[in-house]
């Protein structure tokens, strides 16, 4: 029984998508002890995450003009860091699928290469066999004309 390669790269993904996890809520607790980090980085996404989300809830229950309360700065970081962590992961997610995706491309351009090369060399080989060809025919004419062009034996 033939074994394929062992899909390394597949494996080295899936440990990349795993450890980002981690690393997403090391990240977040990170977040939620710096003041400049909670307060550039998570609270404004947060803030804008709760305005739109509540927004729309309030249109889909018919309350149009209603004015939406920002939410307090603790609930805000907690919002942040985990808005944070799912975009650390969605991007390393989608970090590896672009990369499986470009080696996947990889591969089939040097599979079609090889395919294009092979098909190379066989009209090479055609093109030779042919003068090879053309080259015996044209000596066996000549031969045979030579033949033809002898004296024929004398008969008894």
């Amino acid at each position: 029984m033939v074994v394929g390669a062992f899909p390394i790269a597949k494996l080295l993904y899936l440990g990349v998508r795993q450890l980002s996890k981690p690393l997403a809520n090391r990240i977040k607790a990170g977040a939620r002890r710096s003041e400049f980090f909670k307060n550039y980085i998570c609270l404004p996404p947060a803030q804008l995450y709760h305005w739109i989300e509540m927004r729309t809830k309030m249109r889909i229950m018919g309350f149009r003009g209603s004015a939406i309360k920002p939410l307090n700065e603790d609930a805000a970081a907690e919002l942040g860091a985990e808005l944070l962590g799912e975009a650390i992961i969605f991007t390393v997610g989608g970090a590896c699928m672009v990369l499986e995706y470009s080696r996947q491309a990889a591969n089939s351009r040097r599979k079609e290469e090889e395919l294009n090369q092979s098909i190379t060399d066989l009209q090479t080989q055609l093109t030779e066999l042919t003068l090879v060809t053309e080259t015996q025919d044209t000596q066996l004419r000549e031969v045979n004309r030579l033949l033809h062009s002898l004296p024929a034996p004398a008969q008894k």
